[in-house]
């Protein structure tokens, strides 16, 4: 499932900016189809002009018909009547999505013989200071099992001894969720944490779900600027 809102309050519109001759979501799209994790894949839109876009070139769309405050939200409308044990969720601007992430996210679960994990999703190491500063970026800070400890868009941990070498990660927007998990997340009300910082997995966190997170090597660029767009389109133009 890939939620997707034409709006955005950073870059609006930018799902259907041009990315070298194909919209940010169709790229978005045919990533994650071609992974072939997947039997089927959805983009889920409350937007008539992202739903043409991806049924223009063949892909499967659901329209929302609530209004939602998170693609969390979002995707659990669409997979309420759906038979499934486990749903992922690929944010729309992640042109760069991949296999080996998307499969290290998914097999978490089949070890998982307590269900203790509600959902799991991915961070990266980052080094590049402007990045561990930038509000765009989500952190993330995990215990020694890997489970999430708290999201934040400022630099967490804060390095107060430089004689540690403080490592950080970023937060990537791909979730894989047990359905009930994701069902009762849309019955929970937003508190103070997740309406400061704005980034809707602290809900989860807040209400005592537990996040496993998974260490990817694979950057990528997540379009939230338009710096970043002309970041992706350099990185497409070299590979090409």
């Amino acid at each position: 499932m890939i939620p997707a809102r034409y709006s955005a309050s950073r870059f609006p519109g930018k799902l259907m900016q041009d990315l070298e001759g194909e919209s940010v979501i169709l790229r978005t799209y045919k990533a994650t189809v071609n992974t072939k994790l997947f039997s089927e894949v959805y983009v889920v839109t409350d937007s008539e002009i992202i739903s043409h876009e991806i049924k223009k070139n063949g892909g499967l769309v659901i329209m929302s018909t609530n209004h939602h405050e998170s693609g969390s939200d979002r995707i659990a409308e669409a997979v309420k009547s759906v038979n499934c044990d486990l749903v992922v969720n690929v944010q729309g601007d992640e042109p760069f999505t991949d296999c080996e992430s998307l499969d290290k996210v998914i097999s978490v679960f089949k070890t998982d013989t307590e269900k203790e994990i509600d959902l799991a999703s991915l961070m990266v190491h980052i080094t590049d200071v402007n990045e561990i500063e930038n509000p765009n970026t989500v952190k993330v800070i995990v215990d020694q099992r890997n489970f999430a400890l708290y999201f934040s868009r400022s630099p967490i941990p804060y390095q107060r001894d430089s004689t540690v070498n403080t490592k950080y990660f970023k937060h990537k927007g791909v979730y894989a969720f047990r359905k009930e998990a994701l069902l009762e997340f849309t019955k929970l009300p937003m508190e103070m944490l997740e309406l400061s910082e704005k980034i809707e997995c602290i809900r989860y966190l807040e209400f005592g779900k537990k996040i496993k997170m998974v260490e990817s090597n694979i950057q990528g660029v997540e379009i939230d600027t338009p710096e970043d767009l002309q970041r992706a389109k350099t990185i497409l133009r070299s590979n090409n």
